[in-house]
């Protein structure tokens, strides 16, 4: 499929990596790993931000915090205040090895192709950008370190809410040298691609094995590829 491209954005979950890395991995990981953070950082001064993030009611005492993290994880929360706790935890897990994400086996040679062509990539996510940074640093590819091909990282605090349009046009002016069709975004979720396009950007959804099913009317109004290598930059074939 043929995109006009001079910049690449990118989503996370279910476009790059499988939905059960995150829903299944990371996410138990960063609840099971809460209560001994909790118990040994409550009261040291670097944790005081992430504490000073959520309501004062949900921080009167370590066990009301967890109740609500984990409240808020079962309801799959896009809340900032626990996507930048969430990126906290992930954190131990990936330094101690516990943590690597396995990207689809098309993603990282595609990557290296793009970043030949001098395309800047850029990642777009619910998770925070320390999050993003760390599951790029810690991938199942060889090298596992995939962060020289990233050129930046969006999250829903430094550029919105990923289902509507403004967030977009925010991204895409960070590179007012590009003009706002000549970026692709890429992912897994038929509102974030409808936003996008909405904000001027080629987008297309991507239909990995574990996505949900896409209706028939979603496929109709949107371009759906299967892999990266079915995307065409510049008349390049992946």
């Amino acid at each position: 499929m043929n995109a006009d491209t001079q910049a690449i954005l990118l989503d996370i979950e279910g476009t790059v990596c499988p939905i059960t890395f995150v829903k299944d991995v990371l996410f138990p990981y960063a609840l099971a790993a809460l209560p001994a953070t909790l118990s040994t950082h409550w009261s040291t001064p670097s944790f005081q931000p992430y504490l000073a993030a959520f309501p004062l009611e949900h921080t009167t005492t370590p066990d009301t915090l967890l109740s609500h993290i984990t409240a808020l994880t079962a309801q799959d929360s896009k809340l900032p205040a626990l996507k930048s706790l969430q990126g906290y935890l992930f954190a131990q897990g990936y330094s101690s090895g516990a943590l690597q994400c396995p990207l689809f086996p098309d993603v990282p040679p595609s990557l290296h192709t793009w970043h030949a062509l001098s395309i800047p990539i850029m990642i777009y996510s619910s998770g925070s950008v320390a999050a993003q940074k760390l599951l790029f640093e810690h991938t199942t590819s060889t090298p596992s370190d995939l962060r020289p091909l990233l050129s930046d990282y969006f999250d829903t605090v430094n550029a919105g809410p990923k289902t509507e349009a403004a967030s977009y046009a925010k991204i895409a002016s960070s590179r007012p040298e590009i003009e706002i069709s000549k970026w692709l975004f890429l992912s897994d979720n038929p509102k974030e691609v409808k936003a996008a396009k909405e904000a001027g950007i080629q987008s297309f959804i991507v239909m990995r094995e574990g996505n949900a099913p896409l209706s028939d009317e979603e496929r109709a109004a949107h371009r759906v590829v299967a892999s990266f290598e079915e995307v065409r930059i510049l008349g390049v074939g992946i």
